[in-house]
This record gives C-alpha cells, structure tokens and sequence, in this order.
C-alpha cells in the first residue's frame, strides 16, 4: 500500500500540469484513502482498485493505466476525459495480505495467508442501503460518486483460481471481442461459466449483465452479489459501470464450452465434496472457537469463516440434481461451468483452512493436532487446484490484461456516449506494466 502511495506521488512530481494526487477519505484503521486524477475534461471516469482486501492486482493496474494515458493524449483531451484512480478501496485488508504478496507465489502460501474480511465489511457492498452505509472507506466511495458524477466506472477485481471475465451493468457491443482478442494475446484463460454469474444474462463469451440490485437474505446476496451496491449507486448520474475479473492462477478448463459428458455425475461429486468439507471445517471451528474468547483480533477472522460456512448448505443444494430447488433449476451448463463451480466449491473451503489456520496460530496454544489437520486439508486441496491444471500468471500480464479491458471498455463507453461517435481504435501498443510488488 505504502508502495503505491509513493509511486503515485512520484508520478505527480514528475507530470505536476497533468496529475493530481488528493486523499478522499480514510480506512477505519486511519490509513489514507489516495485518489490519483490524470488530465482535465470535463467527463469523468472512475477506476476503483482493491475493493476486496485479496485482490491486489488493481493497485498496480491503476498505476499502469496513469503512464498509458499520461502518454495518449486522446484519452485525455481527445476524450474531453479526466481519469479519477483510487489506489485502494480496502487499504487495511491490502495490508493483512503482504504475507503472501512478495512471493513466492504458491496456492499454500497463498491461502495460509489469505484474508477477505466479512461480507458487512466488503465496501462496495450496501445491503442496507447507501443512506444505511457506516464503513468509512463506503462513505468516501459513494462521497465520490456524487461528487465526480462519472460517466463511466470500472471495479478493479482479482480471480484467485479460474479466468478472467468482465460484469457489466449495461451492455457494451464489442466488449466479448477485445477481451478474446486481449485474453487470447496474453495466454489469459476466459471463464465462461463464472459460478456468481450462473444465473446471470450473457452478453458474449466472458461477459455478464448485472443485475439490478433487489431484497435478498445474506446467504443469497454472498453469492449473488444482487443486493445494492456501489456498482449501481451512481447510475443516478447515468454512469456505466464495468467489473474487470483478473485469474492469478490460469485454468485452462473454465474456457472449454463444451457440452459435458456427464454433468450430473460431476454435479453430485461437487456437491457431496462441498458438504464433506463443511462438515470437517465446523467440527475444526467447534474445537478451535472457545478458545477465542481473548484472542487478538478473532472477531475479524471469525466473521468471513462464518459467512463462508453460511453460505455452504445452500450451494451444495443448488448444484446437486437431486436436491435443488424446482423453481429455481440450473441453467444448461458447459463444460466451462462445471470446472467453475468445481474450482469454486474448493475455493470456499480452502480459504475457510486458511483462515482458520490463521486464527489458531494468533490464539496462543492450539487444541492438539488442529494445526497438523489444518496443514493437510491446505496442502490437499492446492493439490487439487493443481492437478485441474491452476498455473500462476506473471503479475506483469495480468495488470497489462486487466488495464486493456479496462481501456478497451472505456473506449467503448465513450464511444456509446459521446456525439458523434468517433471512428478508429485507438492503438495502445506495447508497455512494460507496473510491477504490483518487487518480485
């Protein structure tokens, strides 16, 4: 965080005429929220980085989006555009994750350090309304929204495992193809069956409509994302809103949209195996949680454990043929998507391990032998995630990934907006991305 922080300013120190860096709000740890603005026009965009405290890939992104239209004026002037960039939305969630951010760069490292805080404590969410809103870093997002009025909005996020994809609250013609085109060029996979997008209208291959928001229970909005948000918040002021998905780890397997050989074969095994994996988290958690009751900071770590295994019930329903709900059936399903909603059922289970190691180790002494079975449900479920064929993605091509959706939507939605529109794409050529950590 600190690192972004300084590159930012230097950016500043270097282009005073064309940059501006102003702090806008501050987490509820005190640590400054930085908005870095590049140019003068009069229609405003809006990229917000790091709204969730695991997904650091955006901060970086921003940083590379600065340079590349510092260096194109027709983003800028030609656009009649200034480019607003928050540097982090969860600036303390960021920080809880450096254990793991300076490498190396292994799915155990990864998840033994993982943090994501609970749902009521991710910004973007308002499950009770933006006038309900309490956590500062939500305050100044929504403080800035009506300030900037912007015409387009674009929601920096990270794919653990998987592929990456774009949500969109309004269609975007065109969109599907750069991000083919974009993905295909960096050896980025496309997920086509994303498991919060399962019931979700399509717009091409990888993109997503959101929908509007409406009243849902928590276990419905953890994992439908339906509930209000700051996605939608500023569409008062006619703002189009993008969310650009990164994979850190690739897999090949959610860009096969092939029919499947057996979808309710793999359909049982997903489901039994997510219910498998609760049933041992809870018993761990069981053991592990009146030990707590003194323990520095549980209160943070117990939430996202109690959430995820919350949530867990009703998706091992919803996936299973024999169990899900008539009135609500499955979409038809790819290939693509039963390798997302395998990958998905896993990653709930070992982020609870990882969290739940996490707790044990700051709780002083441990039940015996909590930390050993912690240690091999970890280890095997990276396995898994390995042998589904999960590779790291260089931190320098998921930025330049994500900043060319990023420009390619932009382009798009100025294009939508503005009269007449202009013909020609712009060319973005070639540019060494930020690095998002010394590695």
């Amino acid at each position: 965080m600190d690192e972004l922080a300084a590159r930012a300013a230097a950016l500043v120190a270097r282009r005073p005429g064309d940059a501006r860096l102003r702090q806008v709000g501050v987490s509820r740890a005190g640590t400054p929220l930085w908005l870095l603005s590049v140019g003068h026009g009069a229609r405003q965009a809006l990229v917000v980085a790091g709204p969730h405290a695991n997904e650091p890939v955006g901060g970086a992104t921003v940083l590379w989006l600065a340079e590349r239209v510092l260096a194109d004026p027709r983003l800028t002037e030609g656009a009649d555009a200034t480019w607003n960039l928050l540097l982090c939305l969860d600036p303390d969630g960021l920080r809880r994750n450096e254990g793991w951010l300076s490498g190396p760069y292994t799915l155990g490292r990864y998840f033994r350090r993982f943090f994501r805080p609970g749902f009521r404590e991710q910004p973007e969410w308002l499950p009770e309304g933006a006038a309900a809103a309490t956590l500062p870093e939500t305050r100044a997002l929504l403080g800035l929204q009506d300030e900037l009025k912007p015409f387009f909005q674009c929601s920096l996020h990270g794919v653990d495992v998987g592929g990456g994809f774009v949500e969109l609250t309004r269609d975007l013609p065109g969109l599907p193809e750069a991000v083919a085109r974009t993905a295909a060029g960096l050896g980025i996979p496309r997920e086509l069956g994303p498991y919060d997008t399962l019931y979700w209208p399509g717009l091409g291959p990888a993109v997503y409509r959101i929908p509007p928001p409406r009243p849902r229970d928590l276990a419905a909005a953890i994992t439908e994302a339906a509930v209000e948000s700051t996605w939608y918040h500023p569409h008062r002021h006619g703002t189009f809103t993008a969310v650009v998905e990164a994979p850190m780890w690739g897999v090949a397997a959610v860009e096969d949209d092939s029919p499947p050989a057996d979808r309710d074969a793999v359909l049982r095994t997903v489901s039994r195996s997510l219910r498998h994996d609760t049933r041992v988290l809870e018993r761990v958690l069981a053991r592990v949680r009146p030990r707590l009751a003194d323990a520095p900071d549980a209160a943070r770590l117990l939430a996202p454990i109690d959430d995820y295994l919350l949530v867990c019930p009703g998706l091992a329903d919803a996936w299973d043929p024999d169990a899900g709900d008539p009135t609500h059936p499955l979409p038809p399903l790819s290939t693509a998507h039963l390798a997302a909603l395998r990958i998905a059922g896993r990653r709930i289970a070992v982020r609870t391990a990882g969290l739940l190691h996490q707790l044990v180790t700051g709780a002083g002494p441990e039940p015996a032998g909590v930390l050993p079975e912690l240690d091999g449900l970890i280890d095997a479920w990276c396995a898994d995630y390995e042998d589904c064929g999960a590779r790291w993605i260089p931190v320098a091509r998921q930025v330049e990934y994500q900043a060319r959706i990023v420009l390619a939507a932009f382009e798009l939605a100025e294009r939508q907006t503005s009269a007449p529109a202009r013909s020609g794409e712009p060319d973005w050529g070639t540019q060494a991305a930020v690095p998002m950590h010394r590695e």
